[in-house]
């Protein structure tokens, strides 16, 4: 990766995908966190886009409850496609801010085009404390920013699998899932038979942090891979990011993550880069939005010395 790159700033302020309100805010804390500034400091040339154009919920109907608003949020998310595409194709590294994890069908979709258009395979590292593989006959509770990682992996739910020219986005053997502690008992079963490559926290506990990242690269980076990381803030412990809207105790400790994103650093081969789930409305002082900055300026090459 070379020392400065362009950056290109993509909001996306979804909350139609989260059972609790005020996600739609969260690309708004991270840019009042300096994201933007902080990253240009680094040498990077910055260009924010502002936010993709998204429904309100209260003028929508929920439509299927086994996947509520899924038509609404295809829409951003097609909409989010082209827009990553196009910052691709520029030459631009997207970095997309959220609003919930369901966006992650457009940036990823995006990113594995892109990719196989240049001939490389994509590596999807999804940290997340959730698996995000519900499917609308699995689902609890109907919210779709638990099923991206699903439709990306195909076929369901099929209004988001079927976002861009690749089907399915991503082979199971390139995606490792880092950070999970709190699934759905039948996601379960569907995560155990996927072929992803599942690390959770209690893998860290046993080795640690470095240790399963580095692992988890090595698997979904082999040969020529491009590498796109899509970031769900409740990966943390909600003592050092209270403002999600699913927060799961027993998350990454603050050096933790940093040690993650460095590793990603260090690899130079990120392309893309999805920071999601902030919500201001549950955050004390924009402490998580501040971490999530902090995050991706150690993804960029910001290092201690």
């Amino acid at each position: 990766m070379p020392l400065t790159r362009a950056l290109r700033l993509i909001g996306v302020p979804l909350d139609l995908g989260a059972g609790r309100r005020g996600v739609d805010m969260g690309p708004s804390a991270l840019r009042i966190a300096e994201l933007g500034s902080r990253l240009a400091s680094l040498g990077h040339t910055v260009t924010d886009k502002g936010d993709l154009r998204y429904p309100v919920r209260e003028t929508r109907a929920p439509g299927d409850p086994q996947k509520k608003y899924v038509r609404e949020i295809a829409r951003v998310c097609r909409r989010l496609y082209e827009t990553t595409t196009a910052a691709l194709t520029d030459g631009a590294m997207p970095i997309v801010v959220g609003g919930d994890h369901s966006l992650a069908t457009g940036s990823v979709a995006a990113t594995a085009a892109y990719a196989r258009g240049r001939r490389r395979a994509l590596g999807l590292l999804w940290v997340d404390a959730h698996a995000d593989m519900n499917t609308p006959s699995t689902t609890v509770s109907g919210n779709v920013h638990g099923m991206p990682l699903a439709a990306l992996l195909g076929p369901e739910p099929s209004e988001l699998a079927r976002i861009g020219e690749i089907r399915p986005a991503v082979r199971p053997d390139r995606v490792a899932l880092v950070g999970v502690r709190s699934l759905d008992q039948r996601e379960k079963e569907l995560v155990r038979a996927s072929g992803v490559h599942v690390f959770s926290m209690s893998d860290i506990d046993r080795t640690s942090l470095a240790d399963v990242t580095r692992r988890a690269l090595r698997l979904i980076l082999r040969g020529n891979a491009d590498l796109h990381v899509s970031f769900d803030l409740d990966a943390c412990d909600p003592a050092i990011a209270p403002g999600v809207g699913t927060p799961v105790r027993g998350g990454l400790s603050y050096r933790e993550a940093h040690m993650l994103m460095e590793l990603v650093a260090d690899t130079g081969r990120l392309r893309a880069l999805d920071l999601v789930e902030v919500n201001p409305i549950l955050d004390t002082h924009n402490l998580t939005a501040q971490l999530g900055v902090e995050l991706a300026l150690s993804a960029l090459g910001q290092q201690i010395l």
